[in-house]
């Protein structure tokens, strides 16, 4: 796996994004989010609910800082 370097030259074809649901629902179903680890201290974030949309991406200490623990999601960090 490489190391992160520019968080959006690191390409995410084949990454294995794993769902975690928070509880909200709205009238078209459950919010739900995305991550994938996508290289040493990189991650991927999406929105089930826009899956053509780009994931945002953000290293561990991002993640840390927003509260987003990768566990959460059946992931280490």
């Amino acid at each position: 796996m490489q190391k992160a370097t520019c968080l959006y030259d690191l390409g995410i074809d084949g990454a294995q994004f794993v769902k975690a649901c928070g509880g909200n629902t709205h009238p078209d179903g459950e919010s739900c989010v995305t991550l994938a680890r996508i290289a040493v201290d990189a991650w991927a974030l999406g929105d089930s609910k826009r899956p053509g949309a780009e994931p945002l991406r953000f290293t561990t200490a991002e993640l840390d800082a927003a509260g987003i623990d990768p566990a959460r999601f059946g992931l280490s960090a």
